[in-house]
């Protein structure tokens, strides 16, 4: 695919270093225009992640290229019906020409050729740039968030009991997503088995809810506010990056910040296709 100054063309592996360089250098960038915390720990580190993310077969990726240079990368997560959208990130040297427009709008097409029933993705609120972007593609705006960090609770609700899951436990915890999302994560809740990172809960004798891990790339759902804060209580530590939190809920925002975690920046869940009002309590991931 090829626009008025430069061409688009899937990922490959070794676009990690110029892809992560790229990333960490737009994201600090635009972190300290608002005296934020900057997201990505180092460029090392950015590198890396891209690294592992260019190597997985679920994740499909679209780099930007100029006179012969990455200026730009965005992502595709195939998580089931729903699919997850970035990071997307542009050099901010190349700003101003339609390449982040451009990088959204493939991997839309590509998720149309999927037949996706929905794309998701998760905005930083502050950016207004991005947040006219992605309503102009036709996302629409479906629930505040806020990233909160801290220290691991480390505490026991009584009446409820939280363990590792195990395999057995998998098919309870897609019908739980489904019950509160109307759509199941089962690659996610593998990767979480394998990463030996899925925490359920259990009340009265029955799984009551689940979280991956207490991340921005993990997610949780719940019967009510108290399994998940039986759960947020027994994680034995958070992210350095932190974890996000419907703002909607305010019992369970209160909640946290009262057990001494705090709020660090806002985003936004923004979708595009199908998406059901959830019901019941949970936590998204960057993803959706």
């Amino acid at each position: 695919m090829k626009s008025t100054n430069f061409i688009l063309r899937e990922g490959r592996i070794e676009d990690a270093h110029e892809c992560g360089s790229i990333s960490y250098q737009a994201f600090k960038i635009l972190d300290e225009r608002y005296n934020l915390t900057i997201d990505w720990a180092s460029p090392e580190a950015t590198i890396k992640s891209f690294s592992s993310l260019l190597k997985r077969q679920n994740v499909y990726s679209v780099v930007a290229e100029l006179d012969g240079h990455i200026v730009g990368s965005n992502f595709l997560w195939n998580n089931g019906a729903i699919a997850g959208i970035g990071p997307l990130s542009v050099n901010p040297i190349t700003q101003g020409r339609s390449i982040g427009r451009h990088l959204m709008q493939y991997v839309l097409d590509y998720a149309r050729q999927q037949e996706f029933a929905g794309v998701r993705l998760v905005q930083a609120a502050y950016n207004s740039s991005s947040l006219s972007l992605y309503t102009k593609l036709g996302f629409r705006v479906r629930e505040p968030l806020a990233v909160l960090k801290g220290t691991a609770l480390q505490l026991e609700v009584l009446g409820y009991v939280v363990r590792k899951a195990t395999a057995a436990d998998i098919d309870i915890c897609n019908q739980l997503c489904f019950q509160v999302h109307g759509h199941v994560r089962q690659i996610e809740l593998l990767d979480a088995i394998e990463q030996q990172t899925l925490t359920v809960v259990e009340h009265n004798g029955c799984i009551t809810g689940y979280i991956t891990v207490l991340g921005l790339d993990g997610h949780a759902v719940a019967h009510s506010n108290q399994d998940l804060k039986a759960l947020l209580s027994a994680a034995t530590a958070i992210s350095e990056s932190g974890f996000l939190l419907p703002t909607r809920n305010t019992e369970l925002l209160r909640w946290c910040l009262e057990k001494g975690l705090h709020i660090v920046r806002p985003m936004t869940l923004m979708s595009m296709g199908l998406y059901n009002e959830p019901v019941g309590t949970f936590l998204p991931s960057i993803l959706y």
